[in-house]
């Protein structure tokens, strides 16, 4: 006959239950709490159930749940849990539609949490979706803290930032995981790219700023940074430059003595190739204690975009030889290598290698990279072919990628069909056209280049303005092409009419040709010499010492006139400056520069 036993929380079996570490032991003590009706109450049939679905097999954890009687909302919350934790979200749902088919239930702030972690996880937008309409059904008004944490989480991973700000706006006093979740969203917001167009560079550099932001009233909270935080941060002032706070990072993580591990180390590889910075993260790297395919990516990718392609090709023998399997993301690294430095034969071999000897299927990014490739050195129908014959749609990057080649090897009938296929893909996007307005005017065929001005008008489409960001001091600045609203606008302005003067000394003359052509030529070489980069320049040469290298960040490719009146700088006044264009790098020292005029 059974006796009941009292489940009070210093009941021996549940002190057992505790030590168990096998299915053999579980089932023993599972026995012992049959025989004493110690199952028959909720909390032990919790705690066993806990304990069961890592110990026993699924099929016996979910018959001892169905043997309870009349299971109460807190035994469906903790089976739930368990189940989504063991990533079984599919047997967790049918829990939970069991659980609302009984009319004396009814899900509380414990039943979606992990539910919602669970969909985060797997990007199940649709299926949170609909969760979030029975949180509204169920517990409205929302006012617990963990839920609404949950819904920010399933948000962010989903990629919904702007609706995991709103419920990160209703937390009263954010605990550091929910400070993670918004941090962490805008920061996945801001994936460093520095090939995609140039409208995502300025969205991504908002949401980069507003992890500074976030970030400036988590200190001033007192909330501690953690190495998720810190992963954040970095990553934010890659995709911004500002070395100046991503090396604080740095500084906090080795005060701190927190652990030096791939994910830091990953971001901190990012951030230094980013600003520009190689032999940092080059050393960086070489000191991390374990180096995974994460780190390897992040430096041959940081070899490749400042113009180091041997070293990146190098870099990535090494990779191998330590056993580690190339990636997606590596092969793309890999061949933005080659495509930097004209290695055209080894781009397409690496290329072949996706699919014969790795394994990994091409995707429209590494088609990408290779009619990059291809355009650079002059193939440019070899380029157009290989469009033609991808078996995905081709995507406005790619044929943009293909009117660049065809404007720079002055390929007139390409650059046309490429222009077509662009304005049906991406209609809005001036540099469509201004590249093939551009081409027109080089070759001199006004009517032409007029012709595509006239559809830019007609469509609406305005021309996208040059910006370059330069840090000074831990602060970055801004400038726009002909920008006065600087507070020592006047300085720069002086600086800039020096600088043109010592240019002239130099012989240098503006190369006007890709310059609006129905200007004066004298407007022309004032067009040129207000462009956003030369301001920025024209800053850091009065606002940081003589020492310094000048760091530069621009939102569209550097133009010809820029590239060559730079070089000359860089002897001129004899300082490194270093840009980075939505391409590459471009490190100028002495009078030349790193990309060899191969850009």
């Amino acid at each position: 006959m059974m006796r009941a036993v009292s489940p009070t929380l210093d009941c021996p079996i549940l002190h057992l239950l505790q030590k168990c570490k096998t299915f053999n032991t579980l089932k023993q003590v599972h026995a012992q709490m049959i025989t004493t009706g110690l199952i028959l109450h909720t909390y032990p049939i919790s705690r066993i159930l806990l304990m069961s679905s890592s110990l026993s097999p699924l099929p016996y954890t979910l018959a001892m749940f169905s043997r309870a009687p009349n299971p109460s909302i807190f035994l469906y919350n903790t089976l739930i849990s368990r189940l989504t934790l063991n990533n079984q979200v599919k047997l967790a749902l049918s829990l939970y539609d069991q659980m609302l088919s009984d009319p004396d239930l009814r899900p509380n702030n414990y039943t979606y949490p992990s539910l919602f972690k669970a969909f985060a996880a797997q990007k199940w937008f649709k299926h949170g979706q609909a969760l979030h309409a029975h949180i509204l059904k169920f517990i409205y008004p929302l006012h617990d803290n963990f839920v609404q944490a949950s819904l920010l989480n399933f948000y962010s991973r989903c990629g919904r930032v702007d609706i995991a700000r709103y419920f990160f706006d209703q937390i009263m006093e954010p605990d550091l995981a929910t400070w993670n979740s918004i941090l962490s969203a805008y920061a996945r917001n801001s994936s460093v790219s520095l090939s995609g167009d140039p409208r995502l560079l300025d969205e991504n550099t908002s949401s980069s700023l507003e992890v500074l932001n976030l970030f400036s009233h988590m200190q001033k909270s007192g909330v501690e940074p953690s190495e998720v935080t810190l992963v954040a941060i970095i990553s934010a002032c890659a995709e911004l430059g500002a070395l100046g706070q991503g090396i604080w990072a740095h500084v906090y993580i080795i005060k701190n003595a927190l652990s030096l591990n791939h994910y830091i180390g990953t971001a901190l590889i990012t951030l230094y190739t980013n600003c520009g910075c190689l032999g940092f993260a080059s050393q960086l790297f070489y000191q991390l204690p374990h180096t995974d395919i994460f780190c390897f990516n992040a430096m041959i990718r940081g070899l490749a975009i400042h113009g180091r392609g041997c070293e990146a090709l190098d870099l990535f023998e090494t990779m191998k030889h330590k056993g580690l399997a190339p990636d997606d993301v590596t092969m793309l690294a890999v061949m933005c290598a080659c495509s930097h430095v004209g290695l055209v034969g080894e781009g397409r071999r690496y290329f072949e290698l996706m699919t014969s000897i790795y394994g990994l299927e091409p995707k429209i990014e590494h088609y990408c990279c290779l009619v990059d490739l291809l355009g650079r050195a002059g193939l440019v129908k070899e380029a157009e072919e290989r469009i033609l014959t991808i078996p995905m749609k081709p995507n406005a990057v790619l044929w943009r990628s293909l009117l660049g080649a065809a404007r720079v090897h002055g390929d007139l009938e390409t650059g046309e069909v490429a222009l077509k296929k662009l304005v049906e893909l991406d209609p809005e996007t001036s540099g469509n056209y201004v590249l093939l307005s551009n081409m027109y005017s080089c070759m001199k065929k006004w009517d032409e280049a007029k012709r595509v001005r006239q559809l830019m008008k007609e469509r609406g489409v305005e021309k996208m303005p040059g910006s370059s960001l330069v840090e000074v001091d831990g602060s970055m600045h801004e400038f726009l092409a002909g920008d006065k609203s600087h507070p020592r606008a006047r300085e720069v302005y002086l600086k800039l009419e020096e600088m043109n003067a010592k240019l002239q000394e130099r012989g240098h003359r503006a190369r006007t040709r890709e310059v609006l052509f129905d200007i004066e030529e004298e407007d022309k070489e004032d067009a040129l010499s207000y462009h956003s980069e030369r301001l920025a320049i024209a800053f850091a040469l009065i606002a940081t010492d003589s020492c310094t290298p000048v760091r530069i960040i621009k939102n569209l490719r550097v133009c010809v006139d820029c590239h060559s009146s730079t070089k000359l700088l860089s002897l001129i006044y004899g300082r490194e400056i270093i840009v980075r264009d939505r391409t590459r790098f471009h490190h100028f020292n002495n009078g030349s520069c790193s990309c060899l005029d191969y850009w």
